[in-house]
């Protein structure tokens, strides 16, 4: 290795010294040679800084994007639960939100759990070979394994957008990976039957990590079904004799009552809302293809390609143990592609059961790789190294670069979305206080969940006859008050001057939004006065 790192360096010399210009290729040829002659923490210490400096650098660069905004309110307006999702991810969130950090130093929690899941995605990765024998169990070939499932991770394009922003979902992937090594551990070949006090101290782990869970997602019932699965599958019922499970049991619900509680004192609005939520339309099979497709780009080819040969493994083998411990993967992903035939789901909502995947996909890649079956996997690496690649690109360039906001593409530039909202909440908060008006408007949701964030502590009310979260914190305008409306250029929506609404609106500035001298979107802020009374929404979503 030493050798061919030495003609490496010396071809890429000479080529240097030809033409100055190469100076480019001569870098990328000695990287290239030292990571060949890397040992296997070194490499394993450039993956996990690589990924920290991304996101890093884009956690301090773009705004928080809207379910980022939503979450954070949730810390600024803490409660027992909220409309749409239990309390975790914005009681995590509370302390620093107290403290008034910016939004780069916030971002620092979903950073450290996107560490804290690489680093659990390899241990698991190393303790799997003892379940499967097909996979070698020697202390080389585990660390392999490990260092497959830190690329995969690291390889995985939509995995990054969770390591940037703090969704429920970047909470559930690290919960879905402590309870697949509880699991384990509950599942090894001595079965749990006694009542030691270490394995008590299993079984409660079980259940602090199950109720933290079901206060991440409601979706966390999912990875709990693959933990009963796996139980049975290992000890049939006889883990039910021990009073771990129902310590377990107990403590589970003890944790995930405060929302109960809180659906009990609002006629069980969220358990309502998630059920239509999740039914969606009338299924359509090319929704579902539309949906694989999405997946296959979000998460990239090789995570298909490792979990094929995993699954295949397991299968052929017939081990069925193993196979039940694939049910982190199998049941939530089976149920998110079926809802998404409906129109009821979206890519991030399975970034859980590829977490739970990646340390399968880092075995089975691993022996392929070791028997000489290079072809296919060096082309899918290349294939998702080039898609995050790009994606990062049009992340710092908001698009493509050269097309404006005039451009047919650029009206309808999704990346211009994380740009802009800091200042538009701003100039909201300033003309509010220049005209003495006390709330901020908008049409949709998606909107207001920046404005609030941005123009906090102004009241920020949508206008819509949808019931949400917003208006159980801010409620609806009061009859003759003024109102600062605000549009973007990327969602417009007519003036709210139909009957019940304004009685005129006043265009008072447009404040346009640009990235590296390029226009991607603008903000129009409008005086609106004499507000009619429009009915308000009621739980169900209805008006009065």
């Amino acid at each position: 290795m030493q050798r061919v790192h030495g003609r490496a360096q010396r071809l890429a010399a000479r080529l240097y010294s030809k033409h100055p210009e190469d100076a480019g290729l001569h870098l990328f040829t000695s990287a290239a040679a030292r990571f060949r002659a890397s040992t296997l923490p070194q490499r394993f210490f450039a993956f996990i800084t690589l990924g920290l400096l991304l996101h890093l650098a884009f956690g301090s660069l773009l705004t928080l994007s809207v379910d980022e905004a939503h979450y954070a309110l949730y810390a600024e307006k803490l409660a027992l639960s909220y409309f749409d999702h239990p309390p975790l991810v914005g009681w995590v969130q509370w302390p620093l939100v107290a403290l008034g950090v910016p939004d780069a130093v916030l971002r620092l929690i979903p950073q450290l759990l996107w560490l804290t899941a690489c680093l659990l995605a390899r241990n698991i990765a190393r303790e799997l070979p003892a379940r499967i024998p097909q996979w070698p169990s020697d202390p080389h070939s585990k660390d392999v394994a490990g260092l497959w499932a830190i690329a995969l991770v690291l390889l995985a394009p939509l995995l990054h957008v969770l390591g940037v922003g703090l969704l429920p979902d970047t909470l559930l992937m690290v919960l879905t990976l402590l309870l697949m090594q509880v699991t384990l551990r509950l599942t090894r070949p001595t079965p749990l039957t006694t009542t030691k006090p270490s394995d008590l101290h299993v079984w409660l782990a079980l259940g602090v990590l199950l109720g933290l869970a079901g206060l991440s997602k409601y979706t966390a019932i999912l990875p709990a079904a693959a933990v009963i699965l796996s139980l049975v599958g290992a000890q049939q019922l006889k883990w039910l004799r021990s009073p771990g499970p129902w310590l377990a049991l107990v403590v589970a619900v003890g944790l995930v009552s405060p929302v109960f509680y809180w659906n009990a004192q609002h006629e069980w609005v969220s358990f309502v809302y998630q059920l239509k939520h999740g039914s969606g339309g009338q299924w359509q099979a090319r929704r579902l293809l539309g949906f694989i497709g999405l997946q296959l780009v979000a998460y990239g080819p090789l995570l298909f390609l490792g979990g094929y040969l995993a699954v295949r493994q397991v299968v052929t083998r017939r081990n069925w143990q193993a196979l039940c411990l694939l049910s982190f993967f199998l049941i939530p992903f089976l149920v998110t592609a079926g809802l998404s035939g409906g129109g009821g789901s979206l890519p991030h909502w399975t970034a859980p059961a590829w977490l739970a995947l990646i340390p399968f996909c880092a075995n089975a890649l691993a022996a392929h790789w070791r028997a000489g079956k290079h072809q296919w996997i060096i082309a899918f690496v290349r294939i998702q190294a080039v898609i995050c690649l790009l994606a990062f690109i049009a992340l710092f360039f908001v698009g493509i670069p050269g097309i404006s906001q005039q451009h047919a593409w650029g009206k309808k530039n999704p990346l211009a979305d994380l740009w802009g909202w800091d200042q538009a909440g701003a100039r909201a908060h300033d003309w509010s206080k220049s005209l003495n008006i006390a709330s901020i408007s908008v049409k949709n949701w998606t909107l207001a969940s920046r404005m609030a964030w941005y123009a906090r502590p102004l009241d920020v009310v949508v206008l819509d006859s949808r019931f949400d979260q917003f208006d159980l914190w801010f409620g609806q305008i009061p009859t003759g008050q003024d109102s600062i409306f605000v549009n973007w250029s990327q969602m417009s929506f007519d003036l709210p001057t139909q009957p019940g609404g304004f009685e005129s609106c006043t265009r008072v500035e447009q404040l346009n939004i640009e990235r590296l001298g390029r226009l991607v979107s603008d903000f129009s802020f409008y005086h609106c006065r004499n507000w009619g009374g429009a009915q308000a929404p009621t739980h169900s979503g209805q008006k009065n």
